[in-house]
């Protein structure tokens, strides 16, 4: 099971980004998905997930991303996306996507397989 992250980059403040998550080796649909982010010298933070597709496949969001950020997929592609909009100084960190193999939606600790990290870095 692999996931690549890309996508990231360097912005300023107000603009859009969109990363993508490409799964091989499972079926992302199958899957709750979800993307964290971390910023040096803190802890890895649920940003939102994607349910499964046999699990209402709705997405849902942390706060501070709510009505700013958009978890979609392409089953086609085997990809998750995180559409970043309305980009603050404060979403910038490494984001991660991963894969849940627990019960808790919002928990890093109950997602088993992690991408490599894209880095986003919003300028003020």
């Amino acid at each position: 099971v692999q996931l690549q992250a890309s996508g990231g980059g360097l912005v300023q403040t107000g603009d859009s980004l969109r990363l993508s998550c490409a799964a091989s080796g499972l079926t992302s649909r199958d899957y709750t998905m979800a993307w964290f982010r971390q910023d040096s010298g803190k802890e890895r933070e649920f940003v939102g997930g994607i349910r499964s597709h046999g699990n209402s496949g709705r997405s849902y969001y942390a706060d501070s991303v709510k009505d700013r950020f958009t978890i979609s997929r392409d089953n086609a592609k085997n990809t998750v996306y995180l559409q970043m909009n309305s980009l603050k100084p404060e979403d910038t960190a490494v984001y991660y996507c991963a894969r849940r193999s627990g019960v808790s939606l919002t928990q890093a600790a109950t997602y088993d397989y992690w991408g490599q990290g894209t880095l986003v870095t919003v300028s003020s």
